[in-house]
């Protein structure tokens, strides 16, 4: 069931409240990895099966999945198709959310498929092809100077206003669709992996993901849970700060400018479940200086993977976790190179 982390309330029946109106705190579900009580439509555009291909990594070899070729070109797709389902059944038909890109491009091509009315706030600094493609899509985009929180407070203002917040961030009906990437790798892999490594924001994915895995456990479908690895800009890391030097950690976390702006995320909601389950699966959190940015992403181009800068973070990831990596290996290339201006 959904209920509040904080006062613990259910999810109510009716409307589409991005936070508790009781106490402000955050929803998620008691349950793995579905949303038992919350009945979730799917609106699809063909999401999901994307290819786990075997290539060279810097410490041997790899199964690299493809998210990239998802519709949009991102692994948001997984989690759009299970939250715009929830808003169709909500009666919503207009609803705004915040992205640095990808998140946005596929709400607003999802919102298209159900029919809903679409408005986007970015940071300035988002890439034209990403802010490009939200419109394509018929959404309308507000531009918002300064970082990507900014962006973030101009949709809470927009909520408080009376708009539907359909935040990827705060809202849980995302975390059933990227739970079933774990299935699919289970089933391409003909097992359970044994580390998966991935690009962490919000740190939707990688959390969706550990709870898919954990259900499969439960209902005996795999013998074992894999590591569990996030990946981070160093210039704001907040997930790796607290990892690596508890609650003191987070007192040099900065938003600071990355090419890596997918995961250029100061505050984690969901944060504390998150290093939760990296930890006891035996993980890690990964930071990545900026200057291994570009670099891992032309390795991974001359490998036949063109990615964008967010997704090629787990290059140098890789090198700095060699033999903490059990196998097999699964890496997760989040979004496409054609979304960068670079």
């Amino acid at each position: 069931m959904i209920r509040c982390t904080n006062c613990r309330r259910p999810y109510p029946e009716t409307g589409v409240p991005y936070k508790c109106p009781h106490c402000g705190g955050v929803y998620d579900d008691d349950d793995l990895p579905m949303l038992e009580g919350v009945s979730l439509e799917r609106v699809s555009l063909g999401e999901g099966n994307t290819p786990l291909i075997w290539a060279p990594g810097p410490r041997g070899m790899a199964a690299f999945k493809c998210e990239y070729q998802n519709p949009t070109g991102s692994f948001k797709d997984r989690g759009s198709a299970t939250l715009v389902g929830f808003l169709r059944e909500r009666g919503v038909s207009e609803a705004v959310e915040d992205s640095s890109g990808n998140a946005g491009a596929s709400f607003a091509a999802y919102a298209a498929r159900a029919g809903l009315r679409a408005t986007v706030f970015v940071p300035e600094a988002a890439s034209g092809p990403k802010r490009r493609q939200i419109e394509a899509y018929g959404a309308r985009v507000v531009s918002v100077a300064g970082t990507r929180a900014n962006a973030a407070s101009a949709a809470h203002r927009a909520a408080e206003a009376g708009a539907v917040y359909a935040s990827h961030a705060y809202l849980p009906f995302n975390l059933p669709g990227y739970a079933t990437i774990a299935a699919e790798i289970v089933a391409q892999l003909g097992g359970a992996p044994g580390s998966i490594v991935c690009p962490v924001g919000q740190g939707g994915l990688l959390l969706g993901a550990a709870r898919g895995f954990a259900a499969l456990h439960a209902a005996g479908a795999i013998s074992h849970l894999p590591r569990l690895f996030g990946v981070q800009a160093l210039v704001c890391a907040p997930l790796w700060a607290l990892w690596r030097y508890g609650p003191a950690g987070l007192g040099f976390v900065s938003e600071g400018t990355t090419l890596a702006e997918g995961v250029r995320v100061r505050l984690p909601l969901r944060g504390d479940a998150l290093l939760r389950a990296v930890e006891a699966s035996g993980g890690a959190f990964v930071a990545v200086a900026e200057e291994a940015i570009l670099p891992g992403r032309d390795a991974l181009a001359h490998r036949g993977f063109y990615v964008e800068a967010t997704s090629a973070i787990v290059w140098d990831a890789l090198v700095q976790l060699d033999d903490r990596l059990a196998e097999p290996v699964v890496v997760v290339l989040t979004g496409s190179g054609l979304k960068n201006d670079l």
